[in-house]
């Protein structure tokens, strides 16, 4: 499953679910957390699971909200016949909490209906922080981890979590990079955070282009305009797959061969890896 771009949509906004699958994106985020107000929750999950239940252009996912909540059942309850194909989970602290969510998944689900994967929200505690490196220990449930620069800032009194340029500070790098590895850690999709700014198109295309740099294989957009400059960072340009289908060839004419020169250049296992997967991006 292919999952550069995955964009949010407001699970109390059914008009514009069918506008956000044809947005580009490789997976829509239907959401009944942070952008449906409590009033609303209840109309939320109702449109949410009508519009899964008919035919689907991407893969979906439903954000549900927090387990500390106590609303987590009710929105697992509206949906889960609908069958999401992965779930969001917001405010995760590792393992146990997927745990904890599946446990309510088979309450609400048919006995032999398989559980939807996970992608959890990884950093959005405190506490959060110190669990990632259990994430592989639940891996088969995992879609991918991601993380979060809003609700950590706010949990600790921290007045921002960016610097004046927008660029994050030492503690939100930190998160960024804990849950990178976490989810390489796992085996699983690393995806990035949201660009909150919608109109800054440059500043999107760079950040995009630094979390792909960085290892990160998605990210997660708030607005249809931010899905094509994302789907653009996150798909190898020719020339890279070129070379990286000339490093391929190169060790497959050359078995047993642990250093080759191509273009001029020294190339190893390590580059081999590289080139794999730059051509399974572009697959």
């Amino acid at each position: 499953m292919r999952l550069r771009s995955l964009l949010f949509v407001p699970g109390d906004r059914p008009e514009r679910f069918a506008k956000a699958a044809a947005s580009g994106a490789d997976a829509i985020i239907l959401d009944l957390e942070d952008s449906v107000s409590l009033a609303n929750k209840e109309a939320a999950r109702a449109a949410v699971a009508e519009y899964l239940l008919g035919d689907r252009e991407v893969v979906t996912l439903v954000r549900v909200n927090p387990l500390d909540g106590h609303m987590t059942a009710a929105d697992v309850a509206a949906i889960a016949a609908a069958r999401p194909d992965a779930i969001m989970l917001p405010k995760a602290e590792g393992a146990p909490s997927i745990l904890q969510l599946d446990t309510i998944l088979r309450s609400e689900s048919e006995r032999d209906m398989s559980l939807p994967p996970v992608l959890p929200i990884a950093t959005e505690t405190p506490a959060a922080i110190f669990t990632l490196g259990s994430y592989r220990d639940v891996q088969d449930r995992l879609l991918g981890v991601t993380w979060g620069a809003e609700d950590l800032p706010a949990a600790i009194g921290a007045t921002s979590s960016r610097h004046d340029d927008g660029s994050y500070t030492s503690p939100y790098e930190v998160a960024r990079a804990l849950t990178l590895f976490a989810a390489h850690g796992a085996g699983v999709a690393a995806i990035d955070t949201v660009f909150p700014a919608i109109k800054d198109e440059a500043g999107l295309a760079a950040y995009a282009a630094r979390a792909r740099r960085d290892g990160f294989t998605g990210m997660m957009a708030i607005h249809p305009s931010q899905v094509e400059a994302i789907n653009a960072a996150f798909t190898p340009a020719d020339e890279e797959v070129q070379r990286a289908q000339a490093i391929v060839d190169a060790f497959a004419a050359n078995p047993g061969v642990g250093v080759l020169q191509v273009d001029g250049k020294m190339v190893d296992a390590p580059h081999l890896k590289q080139a794999q997967h730059i051509l399974s991006l572009a697959d």
